[in-house]
């Protein structure tokens, strides 16, 4: 996931009550449960290797993967090995419908098999041969969800889960016509990180439970279907579509998507999906793609997922970017029109290493995704733009660090590395930590020991851990073992402890420095001291240099200022989102009332949080803009995810 992040702690949406079943739906369940009794077990499945590959000495002695906190689920005894879906998508009724068929790997002579559900009908379960077999719903958990317990043997090899998912399924937004660039048909997206996948399906959602999948999707013939696995390029007539996974993944790497759209190739391996209208737009802005691809595989080796497509969503995605392994959801607000905020791509990209590959174990070892996956980042972007546009990346990164830091406390157990999330929602451990300040222990790891040294010991940590899940304590063995090997002065430079257990940016941490961003704060002086905006040295600026002179500029601001600054380089009416972002806080805390339209259609055109939070935030602050931040979310909250109203609803004390 791209740092979207933010420290607000996330409410859980209320689970409704299931709409009555029509015949229709009884009539497909009753022939899913008649194919089921024929032949089910025809499915044929299977992994590379052992998806739930130990990771400790502990995990190797039960056999399978440890338990999670933020799940139900009993890897160590019966784990989830492949999924086979077959859903239908039913765009009036706002519902999933079909068939999970589970394969499992047994570590034990467990009778029952644990998985997660929440907001799902669940209307039967078979075994092996089509005998229906007794389930159990737990109480519903606000965040978890509701323990599905099924009855099996220690021989049973697939359990067939017929269901349907809610219309207020968390992980689902469905979109009317109107809410898509088309304006003519439906869409859907599913959003899983971090636990909303049993929201759509049951499953083990934990993410040190790795499966392969296949899918049958069907879906209105003028609709495509894709998933975060093997994608046609073309419509099928009939609008079923046929889906294999053959790598495992984690639960949160479930996807997919409907809608009217069409696929542009950039070269023989990667393209991009997209509305009709946006395609060619998207297809030029990442063309750089290939050559993120070729950088990153010179850096971390061969690239194992086959192929790298992206799909433009709807501008409700509420996240910048989710790495979706072969297929990238990417929000439309980085259509810029100048390749100027691309780092987005490199980062969804560098996930099929860090997080896809070697992923985080638990939510308490988030940063293990997200921290080494910024490192891998500005690499590559260093790799296609060169050491100065990488440098500024890393500032930019730093501010959002010591601001995040600042807010949350510096003190506080939240600013570590690992965390501890028990009987918290893991969207509480997405924020700059994770992202910044793993980032900033990687490259102080690489300025400690060189460069080819700290590469080397990168390309063997994803080569080592292929496939599997990995623990924070895992990676700290893995330093100890490949990287220190006995040495206790490095120990003692590197500081680990300090790093991942410990609060705040430790005092080891690099220099951050940006020649650009220096001449840049040269301008920022020379208007304060009275060079008119004009004048300025701006020409070829690039997205980031703007966002560290919005930066700069002081709080407050007389409206002759902003005047000036608008008029000057048309800031309200700019098509960068970063930019005209930052340019709307300055719009809020100044009162400049010739930004507010540009502020209200910033805000109703698009869902994506990281954006949302922090500008609903600042409004709601203060009693002279409170009314105007409710007035204008009571137009735009129906076009938002639920990953986004949760957040909102809380910060502005929304009542239905």
């Amino acid at each position: 996931m791209h740092p979207d992040h933010s420290p607000t702690t996330l409410a859980a949406p209320q689970d409704g009550a299931p709409n009555s079943k029509n015949q229709s739906l009884s009539a497909l369940i009753t022939g899913l449960l008649a194919l089921a009794l024929v032949g089910l077990g025809l499915v044929a499945c299977g992994s590379p290797g052992d998806p739930n590959s130990a990771t400790t000495a502990e995990q190797t002695a039960r056999g399978g993967a440890m338990r999670d906190v933020h799940s139900y689920a009993r890897p160590d005894e019966v784990a989830v090995d492949h999924i086979d879906l077959d859903l239908s998508v039913d765009f009036e009724q706002q519902r999933l419908i079909g068939r999970a068929s589970l394969t499992l790997k047994h570590h034990s002579d467990a009778t029952s098999l644990h998985l997660d559900t929440r907001q799902l009908d669940i209307r039967a379960v078979t075994l092996d041969d089509g005998e229906e077999t007794t389930f159990e719903l737990g109480p519903e958990d606000p965040r978890l969800g509701s323990e599905l317990t099924i009855a099996i043997q220690p021989t049973t090899q697939r359990v067939n889960v017929f269901y349907e998912s809610r219309p207020q399924a968390a992980a689902v937004q469905w979109l009317e016509p109107a809410q898509t660039a088309g304006g003519e048909h439906p869409f859907l997206f599913t959003q899983s990180q971090a636990i909303l996948a049993r929201t759509w399906v049951p499953c083990q959602d934990s993410p040190g439970v790795r499966f392969t999948y296949s899918a049958t999707v069907r879906v209105p013939s003028e609709l495509m279907a894709v998933m975060s696995a093997s994608n046609g390029e073309t419509k099928t007539d009939d609008g079923v579509y046929s889906f294999e996974m053959p790598q495992p993944i984690p639960s949160y790497l479930l996807a997919l998507a409907v809608g009217d759209l069409e696929f542009r190739a950039l070269d023989d391996r990667s393209g991009v999906y997209a509305e009709p209208s946006v395609v060619e737009k998207a297809a030029w802005e990442f063309a750089e793609t290939p050559a993120m691809i070729d950088a990153a595989e010179e850096l971390y080796g061969p690239y194992r997922w086959e192929r790298y497509d992206i799909l433009v969503l709807p501008p409700s995605f509420p996240f910048g970017g989710m790495e979706n392994p072969r297929l990238t959801f990417a929000t439309p607000t980085i259509l810029a029109g100048d390749r100027s905020l691309v780092a987005l791509i490199a980062h969804e990209l560098a996930h099929s290493w860090s997080g896809n590959l070697v992923t985080n174990a638990t939510w308490n070892d988030f940063w293990l995704n997200e921290g080494f996956t910024v490192y891998l980042e500005r690499r590559i972007m260093e790799a296609i733009k060169g050491p100065d546009y990488a440098a500024m990346l890393a500032l930019l990164g730093r501010q959002d660090l010591e601001s995040g830091i600042a807010s949350i406390g510096p003190q506080d157990p939240d600013t570590h590395l690992f965390l501890d999330l028990a009987g918290r929602d893991p969207d509480d451990g997405m924020t700059e930590i994770a992202y910044e300040k793993g980032y900033d222990l990687l490259r102080m790891m690489e300025e400690t020991v060189g460069r080819p040294t700290f590469d080397a010991f990168l390309l063997s940590w994803f080569e080592s851990n292929a496939f599997k899940s990995q623990t924070t304590t895992g990676f700290i063995d893995y330093v100890e073992s490949e990287l220190i090997q006995g040495d206790e002065e490095l120990a003692a430079e590197l500081d680990l402890d300090a790093w991942i257990y410990g609060p705040g940016l430790p005092d080891n941490a690099t220099r951050v420095e940006s020649s650009a961003f220096t001449a840049v704060e040269a301008q920022v002086a020379a208007w304060l001291a009275g060079t008119p905006a004009e004048a300025l040295d701006t020409a070829n600026w690039s997205s980031h240099e703007w966002l560290h002179f919005l930066r700069g500029l002081p709080e407050e601001l007389s409206q002759e200022q902003m005047a000036e600054l608008d008029a000057a380089f048309g800031l309200s009416a700019s098509g960068n989102s970063e930019v005209l972002h930052a340019w709307l806080h300055h719009v809020i805390a100044n009162r400049y009332s010739e930004g507010y339209a540009a502020l209200e259609a910033f805000l109703t055109g698009m869902g994506r949080r990281k954006f949302l939070q922090p500008l609903y935030q600042r409004m709601a602050d203060s009693d002279d803009t409170l009314a105007m931040a409710k007035s204008i979310y009571a137009k735009a909250r129906p076009g938002y995810h639920s990953v986004s109203t949760n957040t909102i609803d809380d910060i502005l004390s929304w009542q239905q």
